[in-house]
């Protein structure tokens, strides 16, 4: 029994594990926003050493439009300058990421403002000291408060909170996605961050850009690169100045990992099943030769070869299912210890216990099968003279 309980508890732990970590990838990729295509600048040269990928500042807010324009799949291209600044609103104080953005980067990460209004096209235009915050920030320099209306600083610039947004919780990198602020771009660039990126304010961190069709995205691709190649006037033979990636993959490629761990998992815990299965098949063996002088009496009694067969298969049965519903107990508590720790949603679902109970049970049945076969065919006199 001791088998079936550990190779059933493996079984319905490992497929909860496996689908809350699927959930958990799923959810993250939603949070991103979907078909959605970054492009990041190059890595700059310095003393014969090529920097990290960002370092080279070749992506400009009119390489965004020129995408939006020219490519017909994209239904926007969203650029965004960003870095760290010191929030003060009365006596609170937090550092966190601010981002200069236009009306486009909200629309390509699907993210919705719970409170408040987004940008207008005039503020964004002008340069207005307006600021859409992340619900971090409501509660440590608000204090929890609505946020609407109040007033802080970003370095020694004054912003008003126009809008809240609504919660995206950790991203890929484990980065809270609700710790930031987001103000216009171009007060970014004049007023806030400057030249962040090299010497010039217009240089970009990246820019996001949303495909109006997942199948459309290698194309998409490939029309980027042309598109801005041509813009930064780079020669065929040249490497590009920027890269495009895909924010999805490595999630995706994460989830890929957990499902092929999980198939082996299963697949050890189905060995351990029947390894119980035989377990349960030698301890039936022992227990025909220990009662042959009852199954002898049985016989002698009126008791057909049908009677002791079903005798030994239904107790062999019977301790198949007490350890698929012990371990499936003992799985589903794992699963829960498991996916509490790692922080991923916990999915048990109903179909794995009735699975791993049901094969725990077909185990039951085909090992104890030779048993009760054996039982059956002792001859009633051999059996009552056995000591």
């Amino acid at each position: 029994m001791l088998g079936i309980v550990i190779g059933v508890a493996a079984v319905v732990c490992m497929v909860s594990v496996g689908a809350g970590a699927q959930a958990e990838v799923s959810e993250k990729i939603r949070t991103l926003g979907a078909n959605l295509l970054l492009v990041i600048p190059g890595a700059r040269n310095s003393a014969g050493a090529r920097l990290e990928s960002g370092t080279q500042p070749t992506l400009t807010e009119e390489d965004a439009a020129s995408i939006r324009r020219e490519l017909v799949d994209a239904q926007v291209a969203a650029p965004l300058l960003s870095r760290s600044m010191p929030l003060v609103a009365a006596n609170r104080n937090w550092v966190t990421l601010v981002a200069g953005i236009n009306a486009d980067y909200l629309v390509a990460r699907e993210w919705q403002v719970a409170n408040g209004r987004s940008f207008t096209g005039e503020e964004i235009a002008s340069g207005a000291k307006v600021a859409i915050v992340g619900s971090v920030i409501i509660e440590e320099l608000f204090d929890g408060r609505a946020g609407i209306g109040e007033t802080f600083r970003i370095g020694n610039v004054p912003f008003t909170v126009i809008g809240v947004l609504d919660k995206k919780g950790l991203g890929a990198a484990g980065r809270s996605q609700d710790d930031v602020v987001f103000i216009p771009l171009s007060t970014a660039q004049s007023r806030v961050l400057g030249a962040v990126r090299g010497t010039t304010r217009q240089a970009l961190d990246f820019i996001s850009i949303k495909v109006s069709d997942a199948a459309a995205m290698p194309e998409m691709e490939r029309e980027i690169e042309a598109l801005l190649r041509q813009r930064h006037r780079i020669r065929g033979d040249a490497p590009s100045d920027f890269r495009i990636e895909n924010p999805a993959d490595v999630l995706i490629a994460r989830g890929a990992a957990v499902r092929t761990l999980g198939i082996l998992l299963i697949a050890v815990a189905t060995v351990s099943l029947v390894v119980g299965g035989i377990s349960i098949m030698n301890i039936m063996l022992v227990s025909v030769s220990e009662r042959t002088r009852e199954i002898g009496l049985r016989m002698a009694v009126g008791a057909s070869r049908r009677d002791i067969r079903r005798q030994f298969l239904i107790e062999a049965l019977i301790l198949a299912l007490i350890g698929g519903l012990m371990g499936a107990a003992l799985g589903a508590a794992a699963a829960v210890a498991i996916a509490w720790k790692a922080g991923w949603p916990i999915l048990i679902s109903p179909w794995a216990v009735i699975l791993a109970c049901g094969f725990a049970g077909f185990v039951g049945i085909s090992f104890g099968l030779y048993p009760a076969h054996r039982a059956a065919r002792l001859d009633p006199i051999v059996a009552l003279r056995f000591e």
